[in-house]
């Protein structure tokens, strides 16, 4: 199987990090005080003292604005981080990406991420983990369609669905209905069940053709050493002659 690597994790750099503070409220709220204290300055009302003021005013605003509305976050949300690429060893990758949704999924951030779907996820990453397994250690095969939807249910469904879906803010998620007459939050579990019924039907697969591949083979033994035909059932086994010994 060819080596899955991380892909390259946008948001992680400085120039994330410092996009990140300029749109902070924490910053707003700064720029708006230092803004009052240049118009002031401007308008001659606070003498020389106008850019200490406005330094001022920023440092106040910021501090306001972190405890009032939240401070900066320098790291990008958790969900930011779970982005796969199918490149290399597909159990590598399938790995990595389930492990990371399940980190996700118990960090649970915000806690978005209802107890009913949040333990639905983690089933679904045992499944998938259960399906890895099942499919090494398988005499059967699975066809090209369905080698590609085992590999990108665990490296990019699942992951991009789990993304989706923390990106909408709780309330909307539970209390805005979308254009399929569903929540948000209906429609990812709709979509856990889909992976989950996809991952089922694999597994099902794989099980039919080792099962059939035991019969062929309990046929195949039966014949080569079954009963003689003729022989009764219960007809005691021939008596082979002793070697006799030589003096």
């Amino acid at each position: 199987m060819p080596t899955s690597s991380r892909s390259s994790e946008p948001g992680h750099g400085w120039g994330a990090k410092a996009w990140r503070l300029l749109t902070s409220p924490a910053n707003w709220v700064g720029l708006a005080l230092a803004s009052v204290a240049l118009v002031l300055k401007a308008l001659g009302l606070l003498g020389g003292l106008g850019l200490g003021v406005a330094l001022l005013g920023y440092a106040a605003g910021f501090v306001v604005g972190g405890l009032w509305l939240g401070w900066p976050r320098l790291a990008p949300p958790a969900w930011e981080k779970l982005e796969f690429s199918d490149e290399g060893d597909a159990r590598e990758a399938m790995e990595r990406a389930l492990d990371g949704v399940r980190r996700l999924t118990e960090y649970n951030p915000e806690q978005r991420i209802p107890a009913s779907l949040q333990a639905r996820v983690l089933q679904l990453c045992q499944a998938l983990e259960g399906l890895l397994q099942q499919w090494e250690r398988s005499r059967g095969t699975l066809t090209l369609q369905d080698s590609f939807d085992a590999r990108h249910i665990a490296i990019s469904y699942l992951p991009d669905a789990l993304n989706t879906y923390l990106s909408i803010p709780a309330a909307y998620a539970t209390g805005r209905v979308l254009e399929n007459g569903k929540t948000a939050q209906d429609t990812f579990k709709d979509t856990l069940e889909e992976l989950e019924a996809k991952v089922r039907e694999l597994g099902d697969d794989l099980a039919a053709q080792d099962a059939h591949a035991f019969l062929v083979h309990s046929r195949f033994l039966q014949q080569k050493f079954g009963e003689a035909p003729g022989l009764p059932v219960d007809a005691a086994p021939p008596v082979l002659a002793r070697p006799v010994d030589k003096q």
